[in-house]
């Protein structure tokens, strides 16, 4: 039976790898590159939170009783 060309990875596995890389074999702009798309990504990930709560406290508003 043939292989997959494709192996699909889990979520979140490329930046489990990410964190592991040798930061000693960086030069100091390609560190300060990471950090400015590691704070992007994070941002981007606050940005979902928000969005995903929000949705949840409309939902929540929208099928909780009426109290009182």
């Amino acid at each position: 039976m043939d292989e997959p060309a494709d192996i699909r990875t889990g979520r979140g596995q490329k930046l489990n790898e990410a964190v592991r890389e040798d930061l000693d074999l960086f030069a100091v702009a390609e560190l300060e590159e990471r950090i400015e798309i590691l704070e992007a990504e994070i941002a981007r990930c606050r940005t979902q939170i928000n969005r995903k709560r929000a949705g949840r406290d409309a939902a929540e508003a929208l099928f909780s009783k009426p109290q009182g």
